[in-house]
């Protein structure tokens, strides 16, 4: 079996290659597009810049199944795989404690200014007195998806003494959380916004122009995919955007957004997490079982 993993880090590829001896492995820094070399393998794994389409399914005629180190798969054309009786999966749950602390981490730039006032004090300017910051205790945190990762800013927010409301398609109880289906309800009662929902045809422009009037507070905090907030509100929001990844990176220039380079995961807790889950997927399908986080069955309980 041949295996080519892409966009492949130094001690990714040492563990796969202590995992996975006996298996014809290759390793590329490339994405998947980028690469010319040889299509004759069984298996591929990529990260988020490798967008998996048709041209790139046609370049790989052996392929029988394709794996992301990620959790998101708007990279992933799942239609096409679907149709070409292809398997895919998914990393879930390795996110939480990584994204959940960050997560704050941005809030905490945002409404304090920690920032704006170590790069002062690094030229010798004391001053702060327009640095008045804003409390979390008390306040109202809105969660946008209440999975790994929204579950565990909720348990943050409830250690500063937040009260929760959180957003889900489906109901789920999560103890101090309450729990709505109705986005408007979160946003008229919310001091603060998390988003922590996957991109999907449903949560592209979820936040948008129209509902964003309904906004009580003026902080929005975005771990997820840039495009579930519509591009015309980073344009011209008046609060604060904090953001791990942006929509186009020249928004960075404007006063109120706050943004970093999808580093939101980058912990060696996580990375680790990511390399054991996407080996356990692998072996799966090694042993002919379907991949435990086989993204068919994670679209059908999506869909």
């Amino acid at each position: 079996m041949k295996i080519a993993f892409f966009e492949i880090k130094p001690e990714e590829k040492y563990f796969f290659k202590q995992n996975l001896k006996g298996y014809e492995l290759y390793f590329f820094n490339e994405t998947v597009n980028e690469y010319n070399g040889k299509n004759d393998f069984d298996v591929i794994s990529v990260f988020i810049h490798s967008k998996v389409d048709k041209n790139i399914l046609d370049k790989f005629p052996k392929l029988k199944y394709i794996q992301t180190r990620s959790t998101g798969v708007d990279h992933l054309d799942l239609e096409e795989i679907y149709k070409r009786g292809l398997l895919a999966s998914n990393v879930v749950g390795y996110a939480g404690p990584a994204v959940g602390e960050f997560s704050f981490s941005l809030l905490f730039e945002a409404i304090r200014k920690t920032y704006i006032a170590i790069n002062r004090v690094k030229n010798g300017n004391l001053n702060y007195s327009d640095l008045k910051g804003t409390e979390i205790a008390g306040k109202t945190v809105g969660i946008l998806g209440l999975g790994t990762i929204g579950k565990y800013i909720a348990k943050i927010a409830v250690g500063f003494g937040a009260e929760i409301i959180g957003f889900n398609r489906s109901k789920k109880e999560i103890e101090g959380v309450e729990y709505t289906a109705d986005l408007d309800y979160v946003l008229k009662n919310s001091d603060f916004l998390f988003i922590a929902l996957p991109l999907t045809k449903s949560t592209k422009n979820l936040i948008n122009t129209e509902n964003i009037k309904n906004f009580k507070g003026n902080v929005i905090i975005n771990p997820a995919r840039a495009e579930i907030i519509s591009k015309e509100v980073y344009e011209t929001f008046n609060g604060i955007i904090a953001a791990d990844v942006l929509p186009d990176w020249n928004l960075a220039k404007k006063e109120n957004i706050i943004a970093t380079p999808h580093m939101a995961y980058y912990t060696e807790e996580a990375l680790y997490r990511i390399m054991r889950i996407s080996l356990d997927n692998l072996l799966d399908f090694i042993s002919g079982k379907i991949p435990r986080h086989c993204l068919k069955s994670f679209h059908e309980k999506e869909g």
